[in-house]
């Protein structure tokens, strides 16, 4: 699972910075913006960020993990955040001696 966050985190990564060169973090929401169809797509996309958060927001508090950084990624950039907070989750031995 950690090696395939990794790729998806990378490509997206890559991605939205080929993307951002191109047309710049407002132009983003500008063609999220250009028509009913964008709309639906980006009201999709900000509701599942929302549902993402309130996972995070529940397994930060069942383990002890900080959510205020993961929280303010998701709002400002998407799925980067719950993507972080999977890839950082404590692995083995030291996540179950926090959960405890």
């Amino acid at each position: 699972m950690r090696v395939a966050l990794i790729l998806v985190l990378a490509a997206f990564g890559l991605f939205s910075t080929y993307v951002m060169w191109q047309v710049g973090y407002l132009g983003i929401w500008q063609a999220g913006m250009s028509s009913v169809g964008a709309w639906q797509v980006l009201v999709d996309l900000v509701i599942m960020s929302w549902i993402a958060l309130g996972f995070i927001w529940r397994d930060a508090r069942q383990t002890g993990r900080t959510v205020w950084p993961f929280a303010l990624i998701t709002l400002a950039a998407g799925s980067f955040g719950p993507l972080l907070y999977l890839l950082l989750k404590p692995s083995g031995r030291d996540s179950a001696l926090r959960a405890a």
